[in-house]
């Protein structure tokens, strides 16, 4: 059994035409073609497999080059013809050593912030600052959070460009530690923003006091 077998895509029509787009910061990494069995391959193994049309075979992504991406996610299109796979790749997509097969600009999230924290908490790097902070705990973890939000205050007041830029960076980054060491992920956050947002459009102009922005 498999969590996607509630996907029935439409192969009478030919070859599925799949879109893999990274996880976190939403870059559209490649576009391909799944036959069924192909398909089939990805929802069991949960890495994205693939059928050649110039080759006429089958073929993983990254059978040759190690970079495997790992099925985080998969949706078909409303025709049932097209798939959008979330990936979380393991190095470069394209073939040339490019992140992306696509011209794009490198993109930066905070589930980008949040996955690296993971990997570090995940992991036995006694050098990890992040594992430091945890193991430190709670207390830790916020004193430092307020330290980098008052640095972020002094340099918007000495009207420094780069140091209010530096120190945002850390406000989030130890934003990010904080939320992982109560349970919250940045999923959790962008939940209520969205629920904030939907009331304020809801209601714009009409109800001053519900506005939380």
């Amino acid at each position: 059994m498999s969590k996607y077998d509630k996907l029935k895509p439409d192969f009478s029509k030919g070859l599925l035409t799949v879109i893999l787009q990274h996880y976190t910061n939403k870059d559209v990494r490649m576009v391909g073609y799944m036959n069924e069995e192909a398909f089939e391959l990805t929802k069991n193994e949960e890495v994205a497999w693939f059928y050649s049309r110039s080759k006429k075979r089958l073929w993983k992504k990254g059978e040759s080059s190690g970079n495997v991406q790992y099925v985080k996610d998969m949706y078909l299109d409303c025709d049932q013809d097209a798939l959008l796979v979330m990936v979380d790749p393991v190095g470069p997509t394209c073939h040339t050593g490019t992140e992306s097969c696509f011209n794009l600009a490198e993109s930066f999230t905070l589930k980008d912030i949040e996955a690296t924290i993971t990997d570090r908490a995940q992991s036995t790097n006694e050098k990890s600052y992040t594992n430091y902070l945890l193991s430190k705990g709670t207390d830790k973890i916020a004193k430092k959070f307020g330290e980098e939000a008052f640095e972020v205050v002094i340099g918007s007041k000495n009207k420094d460009h780069e140091e209010v830029a530096n120190e945002a960076a850390d406000v989030l980054y130890h934003l990010g530690v904080l939320l992982y060491d109560a349970g919250v992920s940045v999923a959790d956050v962008e939940t209520v923003l969205a629920a904030r947002h939907q009331k304020q459009n809801n209601f714009k102009g009409e109800r001053k006091d519900i506005n939380k922005w």
